[in-house]
């Protein structure tokens, strides 16, 4: 069994929720009381929002790699940042720690690709919607990206920061959620990535009439494949 280590608390809400996937994913494996040999470097989200509000990427990527190289060094074989915004760094995290990134993108561009899907909704914070280091990774395999329009897409990072990223689900948050996915549907959207970590604790394959692709649990999934290489 390898050992991955785990870039957290952006929020703790989603880390909660990989600790625990992956841990299921290992033991459906392996049965008896076989789990995941992992470690886990909690942020405080705070920290990070304020990088990201600057757009002071620099001293995120900083934070990430001093963060991975302590895990490194504890015997990580493999990084997984639990968070989409993060993968903005991803590939320089990976050049500078000399250890497996494992990338959220490339491995929903895969499960898009698997259900012969070719053009997506997007949704996430606004940088992953409105930056290209998550659709890029959809372009090389050749799936085009929607995304929701300038006042949904702030909608949707304020309600992942401030809702979301808490644990607080609202019914009238997940019906303005539903409706902007609906609109990426009216306009060719084949199926919705969610794409931020936290959308799936509001919206589930029975609110949306076209596939979801949940980061959340293609990242995990693709974290239980690599542990038990």
């Amino acid at each position: 069994m390898k050992k991955l280590g785990l870039i957290g608390g952006i929020s703790w809400v989603s880390t909660a929720d990989y600790y625990r996937l992956i841990n299921e994913g290992v033991n459906q494996q392996l049965g008896g009381l076989n789990f995941a040999e992992c470690m886990i470097h909690s942020f405080n989200y705070a920290d990070i929002k304020r990088n990201n509000d600057n757009n002071d990427w620099d001293s995120t990527l900083k934070m990430i790699v001093q963060a991975s190289l302590g895990l490194k060094l504890n015997g990580a074989e493999a990084i997984i940042l639990c968070a989409n915004t993060m993968h903005k760094s991803a590939d320089d995290l990976q050049q500078i720690i000399g250890l497996p990134v494992i990338h959220i993108a490339t491995e929903t561009a895969k499960a898009i690709q698997q259900q012969s899907i070719t053009k997506v909704g997007l949704l996430g914070t606004r940088f992953t919607m409105e930056l290209d280091f998550f659709k890029s990774k959809l372009c090389a395999q050749s799936i085009d990206a929607l995304i929701p329009e300038a006042d949904d897409r702030q909608f949707i990072q304020d309600t992942i920061y401030y809702e979301l990223g808490k644990g607080i689900v609202k019914p009238e948050t997940k019906q303005r959620y539903i409706s902007i996915i609906n609109h990426l549907i009216k306009q060719g959207a084949e199926g919705i990535i969610l794409g931020c970590t936290e959308i799936p604790l509001i919206i589930k394959q029975e609110d949306v009439n076209k596939p979801i692709f949940d980061t959340t649990l293609i990242h995990s999934a693709a974290a239980v494949e690599f542990i038990l290489s």
